[in-house]
């Protein structure tokens, strides 16, 4: 991480804090391959979409490491970006939901939740939600198991997985 640090330096780009939205989102996303961690192959990625209580159509994809088979279901992560709820995207964050599906021998699908400041909260907890309800009502059709589901994130995103972890206590889901 330190050499990460020290290249963002160098670049001499001012802060996301201190430009426009437009412009923190883009340079975010011109800036998500500094890890320079190696992307692995995988047998399955499938960008797919989630219908939204409102009817948008969230973009998601779906990352498995062994090709899709009639009979066997994956064990799923349900992986939300990070971002401070303003950047970040499935393109920033695919490298990582590649390594943990990869790593895991799990599906991971990653969720391009819509972000502020154009769209105000709750919407992002309600995309998380819609996204966890679609996996276990739909996620068999793409050969997941969804009772072998788990939720996570990084930073902004582990706060979606939080909400979607205590809704779906109260919902009465495993």
């Amino acid at each position: 991480m330190a050499g990460v640090v020290e290249r963002m330096s160098r670049a001499g780009h001012p802060p996301l804090n201190q430009v426009s939205p437009a412009l923190a989102k883009a340079a975010y996303e011109k800036g998500s391959g500094v890890l320079e961690v190696r992307k692995p192959e995988l047998a399955r990625v499938e960008d797919i979409t989630i219908a939204a209580r409102d009817g948008y159509a969230l973009p998601a994809r779906l990352y498995a490491p062994g090709a899709r088979s009639s009979n066997a279901v994956l064990p799923v992560l349900l992986y939300f970006h990070g971002g401070g709820f303003t950047v970040g995207s499935i393109a920033t964050h695919d490298t990582l939901c590649r390594v943990l599906s990869s790593k895991s021998g799990c599906a991971v699908v990653s969720v391009d939740y819509r972000l502020g400041p154009e769209y105000k909260f709750p919407t992002a907890s309600d995309d998380a939600w819609d996204a966890f309800e679609f996996i276990v009502h739909q996620g068999s059709k793409l050969g997941l198991d969804a009772s072998r589901m788990a939720v996570g994130g990084d930073s902004a995103g582990g706060t979606l997985a939080a909400v979607c972890a205590i809704l779906a206590r109260d919902a009465g889901l495993p």
